[in-house]
């Protein structure tokens, strides 16, 4: 005898069901039937996700939100066109840069375009090569007025002077500081024309020498056109390449935002 299963007619001809049983027996049969086909196409293999969870227009919604995207990159690059011309329209009408000199005195000067030095050079004598390399302003300190409250501020320079006689001659190579009207010297030492050593004694801080050889070697530097006038210079050149950089480096990034 077969036994009775669960939600299919009971086939045993010896049991009479009662007519509700009967009932919910056809109707879970006809919900299997139901669902087995309707599974089938909503989880099909050959779909990667399920149809109940794909948007009805899911192509139209990406067209659409990649076009908002769009739009948003598109503002945002013209506001920061619109600012870079606006700067750099106002930077050529206040004080716009002029072209860069390339003598000081005896010195030729290179203006080394698009860097934060310049280099000027000359000869000294029939032996002596010249070269100074000249950072731009590195830093500042405060001028205080009579009150003792700061009403201004010095920039700062440094530069290298390096004089050598020859390929094969030592370097004579002083770190000096420039002052808006002064040059100070920091450091004073010679070294091996191909540096090889790792850690070579350099000699003492300037300010530590004896006052008279201080001065002696102000007046050597004096002698080859590195004063005070050199200072002044150097500080009018900067002024100068500070806004011509500036100006420079707006254009770069207009350039890069412009490029499609």
């Amino acid at each position: 005898m077969l036994k009775p299963q669960s939600g299919i007619l009971n086939l045993n001809p010896n049991e009479n069901p009662s007519p509700k049983k009967q009932q919910r027996s056809r109707q879970a049969a006809s919900m299997a039937w139901l669902i087995r086909p309707l599974r089938r196409t909503l989880f099909s293999p050959s779909l990667r996700t399920p149809l109940l969870h794909q948007h009805p227009n899911s192509t139209s919604f990406s067209n659409s939100r990649n076009y908002i995207s769009d739009m948003r990159k598109s503002a945002f690059q013209d506001n920061i066109l619109r600012l870079l011309r606006k700067e750099i329209q106002y930077e050529h009408d206040h004080c716009p840069p002029k072209q860069p000199t390339t003598r000081f005195n005896s010195f030729t000067v290179d203006d080394r375009s698009g860097e934060q030095w310049i280099r000027l050079k000359r000869k000294f004598g029939e032996k002596e090569d010249i070269t100074i390399d000249v950072t731009m302003f590195d830093g500042s300190v405060p001028v205080l007025d009579s009150g003792q409250v700061q009403s201004d501020e010095q920039l700062h320079i440094t530069f290298i002077v390096n004089i050598s006689k020859g390929d094969d001659s030592d370097v004579l190579e002083i770190v000096c500081s420039a002052w808006p009207n002064t040059i100070d010297i920091q450091k004073f030492y010679v070294r091996g024309c191909n540096r090889t050593a790792n850690h070579p004694y350099t000699g003492p801080e300037f300010k530590e020498l004896d006052e008279q050889l201080q001065d002696s070697l102000y007046e050597f530097l004096e002698e080859r056109s590195i004063n005070d006038e050199l200072a002044i210079f150097l500080h009018e050149y900067m002024k100068n390449k500070d806004k011509t950089e500036f100006i420079r480096w707006l254009q770069t990034v207009k350039s890069h935002i412009e490029k499609k």
